[in-house]
């Protein structure tokens, strides 16, 4: 599913210059990173995995087809898959061999049949053997072979970060999504996979065991497609959602049936809180999920993973330090918050992951305030503070498959909760929220798309508002001194130009919103002696004297 083009703004390049000092990149991360010419002139459309798990030995071994459109002057056609796994053969839509050369995890097929454009064709590529096992799921990425507590095996996959050919072939960039996709899973006898999607069918094989055939009917990014293996039970229910009747199903291992029937009654809250903030629950034709898995959890579209231990907080813990993330399950709420900022709305480069984890993060905030008052939401999002780490910019170099600073979660949260703050209009801001979702539904976007969609229906220009939080590491710090009755005060801390409007609080209970004037001093006649900002505005305070 191709998207317009990547663009890089003056601010891209500035981020790529600073990261490009504190890192050197090879041609293996350009590969993986970029969209190759390789890449470039076939429009994705369309996955078949077909894969056989096998816990004996901590194997797979399957089949990937992929079908495409040639939308571009061909070259050689790039498949990715990751080490040590082994690409056993590839076909093309006559059963023919295809040759193909490797240069690390990128495979370079030459293909047989002319490529015209406008023309749809096929590959089959067949692999197999012991993947990278998963050593901390989900930051180090790959497959987990564990035992649940009745001694059967429990298998999942989880790849964000290290990318999804860690366990199967595909076109591993995010720019490029499948408008569908079907998967099937060989599970072990007497055990059940579950997938994206909707179940299909459940064909039985042979020896007894039964393959799972699970359909996505909507795009999808590859790193957000899983394969759950276990002893899974199933209860489900139904959200009378914006877009009418959604399906909620759970599965979970039999002995933490009754706590999940307890512990998942967040997730109907989930979906009343976000379907009014961020618009329709993007997915309705293939229904939403949780899955229990032996990990934390992760946002796989449509079968969102959890691993919370059936607790409030993120593993009990309270990550504002308010009281306010003990009212909710972290995984729960964080992951599902996912399908609208990172599997309906995706990043086109890793760089960009804020557009993921800083509207989910801030979407905590937003559960609270819909289910308790805006007070709520406004105590969590501005205790997270105290873990934002300042180290470097929140966009990463782009191309190379990096990520920014892991501020992108809390600071980047507290940015758009600044931004919030800027508009001073909550309709607005909620229409903002739910115009990104219907405006880049189901697609793949940049930085520079997001902020102009912002800034464009905010009426404000806020391009410098996300250099400071995203391209820059300072705190923007207000500076400011009174002298013969007159307030004086300036921005500190930020880049060339910055502009933002702030509210202030002076003596007592009363407000004055102020707009610096960049690389000036400001002053306004005004009897106080001392101010405080607005703490809904992510910044420092700096008397001079």
């Amino acid at each position: 599913m191709m998207k317009k083009a990547l663009l890089l703004t003056i601010g891209m390049i500035l981020s790529l210059l600073i990261w490009g000092q504190q890192q050197d990149f090879t041609r293996r991360d350009s590969l993986k990173g970029s969209i190759t010419p390789e890449r470039e002139w076939w429009d994705l459309k369309y996955y078949h995995l077909d894969v056989e798990v096998k816990p004996e030995d901590k194997s797979l071994e399957g089949s990937v087809l992929i079908e495409y459109e040639v939308i571009n002057a061909p070259s050689m056609l790039q498949v990715d898959l990751q080490k040590p796994l082994i690409i056993r053969k590839i076909e093309d839509e006559e059963g023919k061999p295809l040759l193909f050369k490797s240069e690390g995890n990128a495979h370079f097929v030459a293909l047989r049949k002319a490529q015209n454009i406008g023309e749809r064709h096929w590959i089959k590529v067949f692999y197999g053997g012991v993947p990278k096992e998963a050593v901390r799921p989900p930051w180090d990425g790959g497959v987990t072979w564990v035992k649940d507590d009745n001694g059967k095996d429990m298998i999942h996959t989880s790849c964000q970060g290290i990318g999804a050919s860690v366990w199967w072939p595909n076109k591993d960039h995010p720019y490029d999504e499948p408008d569908s996709m079907l998967i099937s899973v060989k599970a072990p006898k007497g055990l059940m996979n579950v997938s994206n999607g909707r179940l299909r069918r459940i064909e039985k094989m042979g020896d007894g065991s039964n393959k799972y055939h699970w359909f996505v009917s909507n795009p999808i990014n590859n790193y957000g497609v899983n394969i759950n293996v276990g002893d899974y039970v199933h209860f489900s229910e139904k959200y009378p959602g914006e877009k009418g009747e959604l399906t909620l199903d759970y599965y979970v291992l039999p002995y933490n049936l009754e706590k999940a029937k307890e512990q998942f009654m967040d997730a109907l809250k989930m979906m009343e809180a976000f379907e009014h903030w961020f618009g329709p629950y993007p997915f309705y034709e293939d229904g939403f999920k949780l899955v229990e898995v032996s990990y934390l959890g992760m946002e796989h579209q449509s079968s969102v993973t959890y691993g919370n231990n059936y607790i409030n907080g993120y593993r009990g813990t309270d990550l504002s330090s308010t009281g306010w993330g003990l009212k909710f399950d972290f995984i729960i709420i964080h992951e599902a918050g996912h399908e609208w900022f990172a599997n309906n709305i995706t990043y086109r480069d890793a760089a960009d992951m804020w557009i993921h984890e800083s509207f989910t993060n801030y979407s905590e905030s937003l559960f609270l305030e819909y289910h308790w008052d805006i007070s709520a939401g406004q105590e969590y999002v501005r205790g997270t503070r105290a873990r934002i780490q300042n180290d470097k910019p929140i966009i990463g170099p782009y191309g190379v498959d990096a990520r920014g600073s892991g501020d992108m979660y809390y600071k980047g949260g507290n940015m758009l909760n600044t931004i919030r703050s800027i508009i001073d209009n909550d309709d607005t801001w909620r229409e903002i929220l739910r115009g990104l979702n219907k405006e880049f539904y189901h697609q793949t976007v940049s930085t520079s798309q997001v902020e102009e969609y912002i800034s464009a229906k905010s009426g404000i220009d806020l391009s410098k508002v996300f250099d400071q939080y995203l391209r820059d590491f300072r705190v923007p710090s207000l500076e400011y001194y009174i002298e013969d009755g007159n307030l004086f005060f300036r921005w500190g801390q930020v880049v060339p130009g910055f502009n933002m409007p702030l509210d202030i609080l002076l003596e007592g209970s009363e407000s004055l919103r102020i707009n610096p004037v960049p690389g000036k001093w400001n002053t306004i006649p005004y009897q106080v002696t001392e101010i405080k900002p607005d703490l809904d505005f992510y910044i420092s305070i700096l008397r001079i004297r």
